[in-house]
Order: C-alpha cells, then structure tokens, then sequence
C-alpha cells in the first residue's frame, strides 16, 4: 500500500513546507479543477503516465498552459517518435499507488516508483505557486516551486526541468537532449497492448424473433453489424449518447430475441427474471470492458483537456 494523502501532508509539515490546501469534489480533468481552484492565483498543472516499450516508466508535470507534443518529447529522449504510449491503468497502482487522476510530482514518494522518470515543467519556476493533487483528486494545494524541490530531495530526487515545448533537431550529429533522463530499469508490468485498449468483444448471437416480436429498429440492426465486427467504434468513447444509444439498442435486440411464444408459454410468471438474467449473461462482460474502456479514454483525455485549456489562454 503506497502512501496516504494525510501521510504526505504531514511529511510536508515535517520538512517545514508551506502549503495551501483546498478540498473539493473529485475530479478528473485539468478544468474540472479549475472550478474549484483556477480562481485562487496560482498555476495549474497537467500530469501524464507515460510508459516506453521497454516497460520504463515517465511522469511529465507540466503547466496548463504548456504545449507538450509526445511524439517530440519522444524523439528527444531518444526513443523514436512513437516510443511513448499512455500507462496501462495497473501501472497506477502498482508503480505509483495512486488512483486514476491522481497523477503528479508528489506520486514518486513511494519506494514503488523509484525507477520512474519525473520530467518537471520548466514553467513552473515562473510561478508564485503551483497546484497539485496530493495524492488524492478530492484536494489541491499549492505551494512555491522551491518548496517542491525541497520535497523531491528529501526523498532522493533530484529535480529535473525541462522546456517541454522545445522541438530540437535529433539526428547523427545531434544526439537526443534527453536520453539521460530515461530510467535505467524496467518494471516487470504486463504490456497492455494496442488490442487491450479497446477491447475484442465476441459477439454473442441471439436467437432469431418471431414473426409476433416487435421488429428491431435499424439503428439496432446497424449495432448489430458493427459488433459482427468485434470493436466498438472509437467514435463511441467520445460520444456519451452515442454510447448508452448503442448500449439500450444491443439490450433491446437481446430482449427481443428471448421473448418468444414458447418462452412466454415455458415463462408466464417469471419471464421477467429470465429475460433479466438472460440479458445480465450476456451483456455483463462486455458493459464491463466499456467501462474499463471509458476509465482509460478519460485518464488520457484528462491529459489533453488541460492542453486545449492552455492553446485556449494562449
């Protein structure tokens, strides 16, 4: 178990750090937080959980405000310019022991994350005060970027900064500017590969209707065709009504295949429960991996609404 949030702000008293700490609903995004604190005075920060193909693992802080392009960020650390991907979600938990949208510099504080490359905005030494989750999106404090720094040595952390927006040439004769700031090591963490993010769902064929049935509506049929395919369009993780739309038309068809005559005639008195249990077998597993598809979508689009937020100010 990695630490608390109670056991952070203590450490931080504990080394004399001043800090301004405000509690709020849980949130997700760099604007979603800003409701809360943007009004306060003080930056705001993006964090991103990176992972490389050799299993090494990256944390990028920067400011809303800071353009990072990955495929750049990439090609400086000397990995090529699709080296970087997002962490798969059990990283969060075994590396960093924090939940999903907790991300930030204070998350290298447990012995777990020892081998993870913390990248600090340079940005941040412009600022009065930053914020930042303390291992817990419920709250955000805010404290002067010296003061990070004095956290981050107290555990054996040297800070790095980096201009994050910088586009150097990488090539033979110019070596990427960041290589040394790849770990070393690589954490054994099975590789959620590009299939694992969105899940194969295997279609499970219902039975055909009667003639009696109510006919699907096409917008089923057309559901219907899409899972033959065995993925979900990408576009339904951006579209919440596209989504519970194709969620209730995969219900209905399903629905509609169980009720017919000799299921009515078997079923009378309990065909509710056995069309409940019928439609609960099989669509538990697959609403299971949409929900661990929309977990993963919103860590990454956490990342790029702050992104947006800061073109925006711009």
């Amino acid at each position: 178990m990695g630490s608390t949030k109670e056991q952070l702000l203590d450490r931080l008293q504990e080394l004399q750090i001043e800090f301004s700490k405000y509690e709020h609903d849980v949130v997700l995004t760099v604007e979603a937080q800003a409701k809360y604190v943007g009004h306060l005075g003080g930056a705001l920060s993006k964090n991103l959980f990176l992972k490389d193909k050799k299993h090494r693992f990256y944390i990028v802080s920067a400011l809303a405000t800071t353009k990072v392009d990955l495929k750049v960020l990439s090609a400086r650390l000397g990995l090529g310019k699709g080296g970087l991907r997002m962490a798969p979600e059990e990283a969060l938990g075994e590396i960093l022991k924090v939940p999903l949208g907790c991300v930030t510099p204070f998350a290298v504080i447990n012995e777990s994350a020892r081998h993870v490359s913390l990248l600090l905005d340079q940005g941040f030494k412009t600022q009065e005060r930053c914020f930042f989750h303390p291992l817990s999106n419920e709250m955000s404090i805010a404290l002067n970027v010296s003061d990070l720094d004095k956290f981050l040595k107290s555990i054996g952390r040297e800070p790095l900064y980096v201009d994050l927006e910088a586009n150097p040439s990488v090539g033979k004769d110019q070596p990427p500017d960041l290589a040394t700031f790849v770990p070393s090591d690589s954490v054994a963490l099975p590789d959620l590969s590009e299939e694992a993010a969105i899940p194969i769902i295997a279609e499970n064929k219902p039975k055909a209707a009667t003639a009696k049935a109510i006919k699907p509506s096409k917008n089923v049929q057309s559901v219907k065709d899409k899972s033959t395919n065995g993925v979900y369009p990408s576009s339904s993780l951006r579209d919440a009504e596209k989504f519970v739309e194709e969620i209730l038309d995969k219900t209905s068809a399903l629905l509609l295949s169980k009720i017919t005559e000799d299921t009515i005639k078997q079923h009378r008195e309990q065909l509710g429960a056995v069309v409940g249990d019928s439609i609960r077998k099989h669509l538990s597993s697959e609403l299971k991996m949409l929900a661990i598809m929309y977990k993963n979508t919103a860590y990454t689009e956490g990342f790029c609404a702050g992104t947006k937020m800061g073109n925006s100010r711009r």
